[in-house]
Formats: structure tokens, C-alpha cells, sequence
């Protein structure tokens, strides 16, 4: 059990520290995100990998990846807080392209 829980301490060292970076510098994730919730949910996800496999993962790609999945959260919110109206206006435009 000493070593998923330090397992789990690795990933939240690791992890937190990018979430609160790239917070920073987004309004959209400082809007529509709980930043701790987030933290939460990437450290259980990634916890899916094995200690081997995460240390492989480079910071840049670890960055790139965290990001990829905080915009995916905090878009797909952003059809929720549509009217009626601008969600019709959107699927017709979607149609046109």
C-alpha cells in the first residue's frame, strides 16, 4: 500500500504545479473549471499508467497532454450555457460547412 500512495504523492507533485501553470494563463479555465477538481481527475487518470510509463512521458508532452484535456472539459460545458435560439444558430452553421 507504501507504494501506490507514493505513487500517488509522484503524480500530484508532478501534475498539480502544470494545472496551476496553465490556469494561470487561461480565463476560459479560470471560468468554466474548478482548478482542484482538475488536478483531481488528471491524477486519477494518468494514476492509470504505471510509475515506468509516466516517467517516460516528457514535461513538454505531460504540458501538452494536460492541456488538451482541460480545454476538452471546459468547452464541452460551453453548449450547455446556450439559449434555444444560439444553439440552433450553431447547428445551422455547423450544417453549412
Amino acid at each position: 500500500m507504501q507504494e501506490v500512495s507514493s505513487y500517488h504523492e509522484e503524480l500530484i507533485n508532478r501534475i498539480s504545479p502544470i494545472v496551476e501553470n496553465l490556469f494561470k494563463g487561461n480565463n476560459l479555465y479560470e471560468i468554466k473549471l474548478n482548478q482542484l477538481e482538475m488536478s483531481q481527475m488528471l491524477v486519477e487518470l494518468f494514476g492509470q499508467f504505471s510509475r515506468e510509463e509516466m516517467r517516460k512521458i516528457k514535461d513538454d508532452d505531460l504540458i501538452d497532454r494536460i492541456d488538451s484535456i482541460l480545454i476538452l472539459e471546459a468547452v464541452s460545458g460551453t453548449l450547455n450555457d446556450l439559449t434555444p435560439e444560439q444553439i440552433k444558430m450553431y447547428d445551422e452553421a455547423v450544417k453549412r460547412k
